[in-house]
């Protein structure tokens, strides 16, 4: 049972802080499109409405996801995902261009998400030593 439960973890705490960036990045930048017949106050709080779910899924996956992750490897999901969503939401509501700039840094940060979430957990000091060692 505890097996299961540690696969589902594996994988919803990824899913779910991916899902929490995309609504975030249409929270921040979505508005913008009805900037003209928009109010501040009236964006203000439709990105509010938006972001409510956002934080119960980032805050559910960080509580369940401490289980299984470190908070860092969680940050890497959430912010790389985050800056990935914060792009596409630029492109296709927007109309900003992805330029091959853009494409090669999105690589990079993948790379970097990849290293930072496949570290293993340090559990204590000496683990850390062991790990420097090897």
């Amino acid at each position: 049972m505890n097996d299961n439960k540690d696969k589902h973890i594996k994988y919803m705490v990824p899913l779910m802080l991916t899902l929490s960036s995309a609504i975030m990045a249409a929270a921040w930048l979505g508005h913008l499109k009805y900037k003209e017949n928009l109010s501040f106050w009236t964006a203000t709080l439709a990105a509010w409405f938006i972001v409510l779910p956002e934080y119960l899924l980032n805050i559910s996956a960080i509580r369940w996801g401490i289980k299984k992750y470190t908070p860092s490897q969680m940050a890497a999901m959430n912010l790389s995902s985050g800056v990935i969503f914060i792009a596409l939401v630029s492109h296709f509501f927007l109309g900003e261009a992805l330029t091959t700039r853009k494409y090669i840094g999105f690589a990079l940060m993948t790379v970097a998400m990849i290293l930072i979430t496949g570290a293993k957990k340090i559990e204590n000091p000496e683990s850390l030593k062991a790990m420097e060692s090897n």
